[in-house]
């Protein structure tokens, strides 16, 4: 049986890469944790649980600057 070529392997890996912790997005965003807890809460920042860690996809978060400038904006 063949094995799956290497670069299947390594875009399904990827994805992992991009996943932010509370503190990571709590320093982007320089917010305190609180803060970004109530964000997700809220669903304004979708995130994701794997066990008993959240994690934040980083298009997420780039979605959540970009609906927000473009609430500042309009």
């Amino acid at each position: 049986m063949a094995s799956p070529p290497l670069t299947v392997l390594h875009t399904e890996a990827t994805p992992a890469l991009d996943l932010l912790t509370v503190p990571q997005v709590m320093a982007r965003l320089q917010l305190g944790r609180s803060a970004v807890y109530d964000l997700v809460r809220s669903g304004q920042l979708a995130s994701i649980t794997l066990g008993r860690a959240r994690r934040i996809p980083t298009h997420a978060l780039t979605d959540f600057i970009r609906t927000r400038l473009e609430q500042e904006t309009a």
